[in-house]
């Protein structure tokens, strides 16, 4: 039973925090800038306070524990917590770490405007960006391996909360010469029997995608078996003549520069979506997440 006396530090929170988000005592460690053996040492003493095992380490992998999945998310909480609680104190904004959740199709346009102002107005952050497709950055919210995610909205997930941050319509690509180039004002149904090339499995734009089709009846001409897991590749196919592809409109410019390519667009109300900050509802930083918000509200592509 623990001993209800003993209070963990930070250190100690920290080492069991980054050792079941990374699964790797080594990778932990350099996260950290502390020693291996300075990490293990850390979590041993915790775990002895609590009187319960926390990671299952083997020779060949690190497990987290029943016990430590159930006390990760409130780890996560405190050390939130503290974080804000410095930041506050040296009236810094935000400060410390910040583990940044962002989905593909968003990373390549919003980053490169979006970091360096970062830096700018906040020196004492510490972002770290892990891209990833929508379903796993939900679960590293949940587990409290993710501090707040950037992706499209609603997140349909219980326990969250979601700052919307605007909205994008879709725009049609395909190749010069198409018989759509340059055309406004087009239906959806625009897309019937036309080669519509998709992203992988798991892509949120896939999925938005396969929705509009399936809202205008539209059924698309088959694309044989070519599949990409990045817009750019979906894109170059496009100017290879293999099929049309839809694009956010954050992406056009950067995504149509190369390759003979040509655009369309819809009518209003064009198809499209709307991205946002989703983070955990239990943490105490949502002030930090409407400043990230404002901040990628201001400097988005246009």
């Amino acid at each position: 039973m623990t001993d209800q006396t003993y209070q963990p530090t930070l250190s100690q929170l920290r080492a069991f925090v980054a050792i079941a988000e990374y699964r790797h005592f080594g990778t932990a460690a350099a996260r950290l800038s502390v020693s291996q053996p300075t990490l293990s040492q850390s979590l041993a003493s915790l775990e002895n306070g609590l009187k319960l095992q926390l990671i299952e380490r083997s020779t060949r992998r690190v497990l987290v524990t029943a016990a430590g999945k159930r006390l990760l998310p409130q780890a996560m909480a405190t050390l939130e917590a503290a974080d804000r609680f410095i930041a506050s104190a040296v009236g810094d904004g935000l400060g410390g770490t910040l583990r940044l959740g962002i989905i593909p199709t968003v990373a390549p346009y919003v980053l490169p405007a979006v970091l360096p102002e970062l830096r700018h107005r906040f020196p004492a952050m510490v972002p770290h960006v892990i891209e990833d497709q929508t379903a796993r950055l939900l679960d590293g919210l949940r587990s409290g391996v993710l501090d707040v995610a950037l992706l499209a909205l609603p997140s349909d997930t219980g326990g969250m909360v979601e700052i919307p941050l605007y909205s994008e319509e879709f725009v049609l690509v395909v190749p010069e010469g198409h018989e759509l180039s340059g055309r406004g004002g087009l239906s959806p149904a625009a897309l019937d029997e036309l080669p519509l090339l998709l992203l992988d499995e798991g892509h949120c734009l896939r999925d938005q995608t396969l929705d509009l089709c399936r809202a205008q009846d539209v059924r698309p001409g088959p694309v044989g078996d070519t599949r990409a897991a990045s817009l750019s590749t979906v894109v170059q196919c496009v100017a290879g003549g293999l099929g049309v592809t839809l694009i956010p409109e954050m992406a056009v410019a950067a995504e149509t520069a190369r390759g003979a390519l040509q655009i369309a667009r819809f009518a209003a109300p064009a198809p499209g979506r709307t991205l946002g900050l989703v983070f955990r509802g239990s943490t105490a930083r949502t002030e930090d997440y409407e400043q990230l918000a404002e901040v990628i509200r201001t400097h988005r592509p246009v």
